[in-house]
């Protein structure tokens, strides 16, 4: 019988921690990159309920609720005003998911502190909405973190999405914060991840990539993670993947 993922997202540290994986033990990061509504959920759900292994979805709950404020609903609002405020936010969530024990030889974790630079911080810099002084203070603070930090990733999984889908996808979704994403916004996100995990033009890109079609339906999708479990399961056996 297939078992459960040890952990998702908010599950109790104190039993995960009685099984702590030990110093001398392979470790193994993976990262479910993509759009919003690319399909993560769906790839996470699927290695939790069919694996052993440890996974981390996003903290969006944190992000909603930052005693009593709502982040991510305040920067959808008016992103000038509150972005560099959830980005900041957002970069220390970020880094306790990729610092904290594991509790299984392999970890998978839904984005990155690597997207949330490379992705969001550079789309709210780009489009305006942040001032330099903030861009340049936040890639500082990522700057120092990357170097004096292990936020390492042994494998991206990238869920490319078309930003058309994405959009239907996003209106039979209930979080709030999301009705009034306009499909700019999903075109600038997309042409970001293009150009980080695509052209590798944006910046350096922090493991091998393993790219994944994400357009179809959800029993389709489960079918291409069953198709390619032994590649994301075991990264170190795959060379760089485009």
């Amino acid at each position: 019988m297939a078992h459960r993922g040890l952990c998702v997202g908010g599950c109790s540290q104190d039993a995960a921690y009685k099984h702590l994986v030990g110093e001398g033990e392979k470790k193994t990061v993976i990262c479910i990159e993509g759009n919003i509504a690319s399909g993560k959920t769906t790839c996470l759900d699927y290695f939790a309920k069919t694996t052993s292994i440890e996974v981390l979805t996003e903290p969006v709950l944190k992000w909603r609720n930052v005693h009593g404020h709502n982040l991510l609903g305040l920067m959808y609002q008016d992103p000038s005003r509150w972005g560099i405020t959830l980005q900041t936010y957002i970069q220390l969530t970020m880094l306790d998911q990729h610092t904290r024990p594991m509790i299984s030889p392999v970890r998978m974790m839904e984005r990155s502190i690597h997207s949330a630079k490379h992705i969001f911080v550079e789309n709210l810099y780009r489009s305006g909405r942040m001032p330099e002084v903030d861009y340049i203070v936040l890639t500082e603070w990522f700057e120092w973190i990357t170097k004096n930090t292990d936020v390492s990733v042994d494998l991206i999984v990238y869920l490319q999405t078309s930003p058309e889908t994405c959009y239907e996808r996003l209106k039979n979704r209930c979080r709030k914060e999301e009705k009034i994403i306009a499909m700019e916004y999903l075109e600038a996100i997309h042409q970001l991840y293009e150009e980080w995990l695509i052209k590798q033009t944006l910046c350096k890109v922090p493991s091998p990539v393993l790219v994944i079609q994400a357009d179809n339906d959800m029993q389709k999708m489960i079918e291409k993670y069953e198709e390619n479990r032994d590649q994301i399961l075991t990264p170190s056996k795959m060379q760089h993947c485009l």
